[in-house]
């Protein structure tokens, strides 16, 4: 039996702000600024407001147009960088070899 979860985080990554709506509904504007809210996916793991790193690399994988849906049968959304550091060496990869930055920050291992 497959179960997926009915609830997204929606991200203003401008405020650090995140809320949880069901997939498909919630608003569309930070409630906080006039910047709009960004659907990460339900399995992101929401950095602290105060983290300032793992803001910088949720910001990096968002706008490569990556989110955190997962696949069927509670399978996550795959690896994604959690540090501006990770971040920095799969743009190195992507760079050296090519490859699309999302694939490149979807990589685990980017040797």
């Amino acid at each position: 039996m497959c179960i997926y979860p009915s609830r997204t985080h929606l991200v203003c990554l401008s405020c650090r702000v995140s809320s949880k709506h069901s997939i498909g509904r919630g608003p569309d504007r930070c409630p906080q600024c006039p910047g709009n809210l960004i659907d990460a996916g339900p399995h992101l793991a929401v950095p602290r407001k105060v983290d300032n790193a793992g803001w910088r690399a949720l910001d990096a994988v968002l706008d490569s147009g990556l989110n955190f849906y997962g696949g069927c049968c509670g399978a996550g959304p795959g690896y994604r960088p959690r540090t501006p550091r990770e971040v920095r060496e799969r743009l190195s990869l992507a760079e050296r070899t090519g490859m699309p930055i999302a694939e490149a920050l979807a990589t685990a291992d980017p040797k």
